[in-house]
């Protein structure tokens, strides 16, 4: 097996480190993430500049651009022989609920789609790594165990790991996405020379994370395992959009 590992906390990530660490004996894995800090940058492809690819000291390849970027060039070419897989993280901080949408992780993974294997972005709900070993020997045991996987072509699965010691979790549990309200504002803030800018602010509030999404089963303790869809066509949209349409040209 030939793994593509990338992500969205970029090339010198801790992260990054610990799911090499733990998948290096398993396949044969090569490393494309971005040089600098991506998190947030969901699907984009750098369209406006050329890309440039740097071999690291470790052997891992950094590149000025987005996770997508790194997947799209690593299966289109760069990696000889091309990956057969892609698997995404480990992420500091969690990528639960409406978060997939502005997710670099998840894009990563999604890129990974044409590979012809399921696509895997792993999450630690927790922006310090001390819990790291938890994530990387849950990763290992999934990937390891995909042989007997049997899914949809183009199924990416997400999965968040509890900021826990390996021996307080308390099992795996197969999640939907929950929901987030909407966002807290902007602060808006002047520099010193008195220019007002925007930050965008915190995620909103849990506002879906009941039994059976992927924010309850988190806080309960259990690996969330969410398998994603690409189709984002809103097929039971289609009977209120045939009676609007109908004679309007």
């Amino acid at each position: 097996m030939r793994i593509l590992i990338a992500n969205d906390d970029g090339v010198y990530a801790p992260g990054l480190v610990a799911l090499h660490e733990a998948l290096a004996d398993y396949a044969e894995c090569r490393v494309v993430a971005p040089i600098q800090d991506m998190s947030g940058a969901s699907s984009a492809l750098t369209l406006d500049r050329p890309l440039y690819p740097i071999t690291m000291p470790n052997g891992f390849i950094g590149l000025n651009g987005s996770p997508t970027d790194c997947v799209h060039l690593g299966l289109n070419g760069l990696l000889d022989p091309l990956p057969e897989m892609v698997v995404a993280g480990i992420n500091l901080g969690a990528n639960l609920g409406d978060d997939v949408l502005y997710s670099g992780t998840v894009a990563a993974a999604i890129e990974g789609r044409f590979t012809g294997h399921s696509s895997f972005a792993f999450s630690l709900v927790s922006r310090l790594p001390d819990n790291l070993p938890t994530a990387a020997y849950v990763a290992r045991r999934l990937i390891e165990s995909q042989a007997t996987l049997k899914l949809p072509e183009r199924t990416v699965l997400n999965i968040n790991i509890p900021n826990l010691p390996l021996d307080r979790i308390r099992g795996i549990q197969l999640t939907r996405l929950g929901h987030r309200q909407r966002a807290k504002p902007p602060v808006r803030q002047a520099n010193p020379r008195g220019k007002e800018g925007y930050w965008i602010s915190a995620a909103g509030d849990v506002e879906d994370g009941g039994p059976g999404t992927d924010f309850h089963a988190v806080i309960q303790g259990y690996v969330s395992i969410t398998p994603l869809q690409l189709d984002r066509t809103f097929h039971e949209a289609f009977h209120g959009l045939e009676n609007w349409v109908e004679g309007l040209l």
